[in-house]
């Protein structure tokens, strides 16, 4: 789509967006949703639930859940706690800490930019960030308290290092061997090990193959001396930690699915989840099939490759893995919007506006039958998804989204004409649809996801001093009641826990959780407003009827008379 040399700068939004411009509409994707709601299931509350024993019990070097050992790589939930406590005279714990996920997120937009620019040239550089953002599993993990967001970030860090490798061998042996390191240290042994072969595939087919490669072997001390600098310790302080955290990393490989059921469920993961980098990556390799060699095409071909047989071989088919997928893919895609054709760019551009401008009418739809009881009908399909719930009229949320609507339309309207026009619709229209979701739906939609009423319901349920308390329950729950009313339990087959006078089980009766040979009376049972199966039932054991003495006399003249 040929530009004209003043259109760009004529009027509207400069493109493709640049410096200041850029980090302003990037900030805008990044913000609204991290703060403002308490801890979702699963990994939400379950990282915050760590990130709270991290301050509370002082647990930095070995992360835990609950009281319990949650052997697990360290590094995100280190920057959570650093966030948590720097910014808690301003924000509850759990917002504060997912601060620590909008500054990665910001950091692995600027590190698939920094690596598309090196892979595809300035003029391609800003549709990296752009298409990342513009993704739609990639949405809701850059707003939660996710730990594979470091690893993905130090992923982004390993690109942008192997695209150096043509230009400045040593210092992009050096990212990429730092960034394997903090890989580790993010996530764990599979993130690095991954990056290996696809460091070795860069290395070989670089123009200067014996520098690359010798740089890239340099950066191998970064590498392994990152993740020793936590290693060590853990294995001085508490071997048994050390163990337990190599066993479960060594059993990620053993998975219970084939490797090829596992690539094939990721593949039918990506066409919603990787949308629209999917499509534009595959628009660049039908392209660009005559070079497929060359090293913009090779080098993202070869890292989608080999980590979808990784993730394949490693990984349950979930969506959090699934973001490390998403960076080969971006700089695959990253030149696809500045070689399509007019008819599809127009298409792609126009797909983008109608939708996202129909999300947003839905979005105040919705609101104001939250709020203002209008439509009836949708009011009352609110009050029965989630009984209970009172809307309210919040005027700051109210101007944010409504400013959020009218830059929205400024910016379809006044957008010159550019191979960009596309794509960053795309990631504009995705802002805005999150913004009024977070601004606008964040009430509704928390009152259905906190465990906070349950939790209190809960703790007011048993006396003060209970003893110990013994469950079964998913990892997110045990998070939740830990961190808003201090409960914490035993796990039921320990035999501690098989000793508690209390126990806590999920399901709809006394069969779910109640022992053998033992007498329990059921005390306390609650869900969520909107849980119909989900409900947590606490039990008590009952003590044993003491024996009266007419009893023991009676068995005692019993015992003559036999004799």
């Amino acid at each position: 789509m040929p530009v004209r040399p003043d259109d760009s700068h004529s009027r509207g939004i400069a493109l493709p967006p640049h410096g200041w411009g850029l980090v302003l509409l990037l900030v805008l994707y990044i913000l609204p949703g991290l703060i403002g709601h308490d801890p979702w299931k699963v990994d939400d509350a379950v990282t915050i639930g760590v990130v709270h024993s991290m301050l509370r019990d002082g647990h930095w070097l070995m992360p835990h859940l609950a009281g319990q050992p949650y052997p697990d790589a360290p590094f995100y939930y280190w920057i959570a706690a650093a966030s948590g406590q720097l910014f808690s005279w301003l924000l509850p714990l759990h917002d504060a800490a997912r601060l620590a996920s909008g500054a990665l997120t910001l950091l692995a937009l600027g590190f698939i930019l920094l690596a598309t620019r090196e892979l595809h040239g300035r003029e391609n550089a800003a549709a990296g960030p752009l298409i990342l953002a513009g993704s739609i599993g990639f949405l809701f993990h850059a707003h939660e308290a996710q730990p594979m967001l470091a690893a993905l970030t130090a992923h982004t860090a390993a690109y942008w290092g192997l695209t150096l490798l043509a230009r400045r061998p040593r210092a992009g042996g050096l990212i990429f061997g730092g960034a394997a390191g903090f890989a580790f240290l993010a996530n764990g042994l599979i993130t690095t090990l991954a990056l290996l072969p696809i460091a070795l595939f860069a290395g070989i087919h670089a123009s200067n193959r014996k520098q690359a490669l010798g740089a890239l072997l340099a950066g191998l001390l970064p590498a392994l001396a990152l993740p020793a600098l936590w290693l060590l310790p853990v294995l001085d302080v508490a071997p048994e930690y050390f163990a337990a955290f190599w066993q479960g990393e060594l059993r990620a490989p053993a998975s219970e699915v084939s490797i090829w059921h596992n690539v094939w469920q990721y593949l039918e993961l990506l066409p919603w989840y990787a949308w629209p980098a999917l499509p534009l990556a595959a628009w660049t390799l039908w392209r660009r099939r005559r070079a497929l060699g060359s090293a913009p095409v090779a080098l993202p071909l070869a890292a989608f490759a080999i980590m979808l047989l990784i993730l394949g071989l490693c990984f349950s088919a979930r969506s959090a893995p699934t973001l490390l997928l998403l960076p080969p893919l971006v700089l695959l895609a990253a030149p696809g919007p500045a070689i399509l054709r007019r008819g599809a760019a127009n298409a792609f551009d126009w797909f983008g506006m109608i939708t996202f401008s129909l999300f947003a009418v839905l979005a105040w739809v919705g609101w104001s039958a939250m709020v203002f009881d209008w439509p009836a009908r949708l009011a009352r399909q609110v009050v029965r998804l989630e009984p209970g719930f009172v809307g309210h009229f919040s005027l700051p949320a109210f101007a944010v989204a409504l400013l959020a609507t009218l830059a929205w339309c400024w910016l379809i309207a006044s957008s010159p004409r550019s191979p960009m026009r596309g794509v960053t619709h795309w990631m504009a229209g995705v802002t805005l649809f999150w913004l009024l979701i977070a601004m606008l739906w964040m009430p509704w939609i928390d009152y259905g996801k906190t465990y906070r009423p349950l939790s209190g319901e809960l703790a007011r349920a048993m006396p003060a001093k209970h003893g110990c308390i013994a469950s079964d329950l998913p990892r997110a729950t045990l998070a939740s009641l830990d961190y808003f009313n201090g409960i914490r339990t035993l796990p039921i087959a320990s035999s501690a826990g098989k000793r508690c006078d209390w126990r806590l089980t999920p399901g709809t009766g006394v069969e779910d959780g109640a022992p053998r040979g033992a007498k329990w009376r059921k005390v306390w049972e609650g869900g969520r407003p909107s849980d119909r199966r989900g409900k947590l039932y606490l039990y008590r054991r009952e003590a044993a009827a003491p024996e009266t003495s007419a009893g023991k006399d009676d068995g005692e003249s019993g015992e003559h008379a036999a004799g």
